[in-house]
Parts: C-alpha cells; structure tokens; sequence
C-alpha cells in the first residue's frame, strides 16, 4: 500500500508500546481488504493521556486500541462506550465516529471467540476463572453471551474482594447463568470445583515471569483429559501450568489467540469488516 492524503490512521495507545504485534495484525488486515489505511504503535506517557486524546481527534485518527495504563483512565475523555464496556468499566478499543470516540471492550470475547475457533462449544460448559483484574472482568462479563452455564471465580480475599463479589451480582443479574465468587485460599473448593469445571482459565499474571503455578501444585490432581487449560499470558508460550496440565491430558491453549481475536473483533467494530484471522495467523505464528 503506498500512503498517501487520502490514507486512514489508525493506533495502538500503551506505556510500553514498541513490543506491540498489534501493526501487524492490522496492517496485514488492511492489505488483505486492499484498503488505504495504516496502524503504528504509539508510546504515550501515562500524563499525556489527555494530550494523546485531543491528538486522535485533531487528527481524525479513526481508530485506536488501548492497553495499560489506559484502559480504565480513557473513559471520561471519550463521547460514549457500549454496554459491555460499561459492565467491565474499561475499553481496550476506540472507534472515531465523526469527532465522536465510543469506547468498547474485545477483551473477554475475544478470549470465547478464540475457544470457539478450537472447536469448543461453550454451551452449558461451566468454566473456573483464577483472578479478576481487569482482563478476569471482561471474560466474566463476556461468559453468558456465549451460552456457559456457570463461571467460578477464585480471587484473593483482599481489599477489592466485597466490591467484585457486589459487581459479579450485578453482573448476574443481567444473565442467565449462575456466577460463585470464592476466595483463593479456599484449597477445599478450588479442588472440587475443578473437577466439575469444563474449562480452567488462568486471568492472573501468575507464570509470566516466574516459573510457577498459580495455585498449589496438588492441584493439578483435579485437572483431567475431559478439560482445556487456558492461560491468558502468550508470553511465554507454554508456562508452568499450561506444560503440567498437559501431563495430565488437558487440552491447552495459551493467550495468542485471545490476543488475535480481539483484534479481530476490533477491527469489525472500527471498519465493519471480518478480520482475516488465517492470513494474520501466517504473519503472527
């Protein structure tokens, strides 16, 4: 594609930025459409937010994608956020609609949309979640749109505890499937419940940097071939919990695809278009 003054920009926002896959992903979609568009990296300091804002509209930057810090502090700069972003109180994804920016949040259905690409049919499946940060939120708040029966959540007993289990409530009673909110250090329940889960979803950052698991290592004794283990971190490929739960027959996944599929699920939500997730996968994997 040659750039030219008629071509659309479009963005990732993050502090850092430069490790992004996210230009690849989008420019490869843009070339597949035949489209005057590009997307660039830009690594905004966490006080120049506002700064960063009145840039994407002085500029009519069409689209942007967030990261940390942003996903929360961005709300009150925008003109309007979707529903689901609403639920999650955190946007990953911007649209520019005329001057007018309208948050929305890909994160946690991206990560359903992913399983679904596996071949999971996520109907009446009852899924565990450990933790609830901003990216265990929006795959809870995304659960019940894709048919799962029951979430599970396991969070450290701290002082944000009260507040999920008042927002899990909320949550649950906009929907049809049931939601237990439990404390981590409840060993007793984490073993009983994964053993009747379908899916086991690793949301804390447990495994990233260290090789450890996010729970105690007799654990994994719950876990069985009948299960998928999903980790939301990509970085590295397999962690300590994803190679174990191997061992035990589970069926594994790592956060690649959540990250592919909620770009995916941006770029439709920018352009109107489905993202060609098979040719991204050649740039990608």
């Amino acid at each position: 594609m040659e750039i030219d003054g008629h071509t659309e920009l479009y963005g990732f926002i993050a502090y850092p930025a430069k490790h992004s896959h996210s230009p690849a992903m989008y420019n490869c979609s843009f070339r597949y459409y035949d489209m005057n568009a590009c997307y660039l990296a830009f690594e905004v300091a966490p006080d120049k937010l506002s700064d960063a804002v009145l840039g994407i509209k002085s500029l009519g930057i069409r689209g942007i994608n967030l990261s940390m810090p942003f996903k929360k502090e961005i709300i009150p700069f925008l003109d309007g956020i979707t529903p689901e972003a609403q639920l999650v109180k955190a946007v990953n994804t911007v649209k520019n609609e005329n001057g007018r920016l309208i948050g929305e949040t890909t994160d946690g259905a991206g990560l359903f949309e992913d399983l679904q690409a596996h071949g999971w049919n996520l109907k009446g499946k009852k899924v565990t979640i450990l933790g609830a940060g901003g990216a265990g939120r929006s795959i809870i708040a995304a659960a019940s749109k894709y048919g799962v029966s029951k979430v599970n959540i396991f969070k450290r007993p701290n002082a944000t505890y009260t507040r999920l289990q008042e927002w899990v409530a909320a949550v649950a009673a906009k929907s049809k499937t049931e939601f237990n909110v439990y404390p981590y250090s409840d060993s007793k329940r984490m073993r009983a419940v994964l053993k009747q889960s379908d899916i086991l979803i690793n949301a804390t950052n447990v495994g990233m940097t260290e090789q450890k698991l996010p729970f105690e290592e007799d654990m994994l004794e719950s876990l069985s071939a009948r299960q998928l283990v999903y980790d939301i971190i990509y970085q590295p490929a397999e962690t300590v919990l994803l190679k174990r739960a191997k061992e035990h027959g589970c069926q594994v996944c790592n956060g690649f695809g959540m990250l592919l599929w909620q770009g995916a699920l941006a770029f439709e939500f920018w352009t109107g278009k489905k993202m060609p997730v098979e040719e991204v996968k050649k740039i990608l994997y």
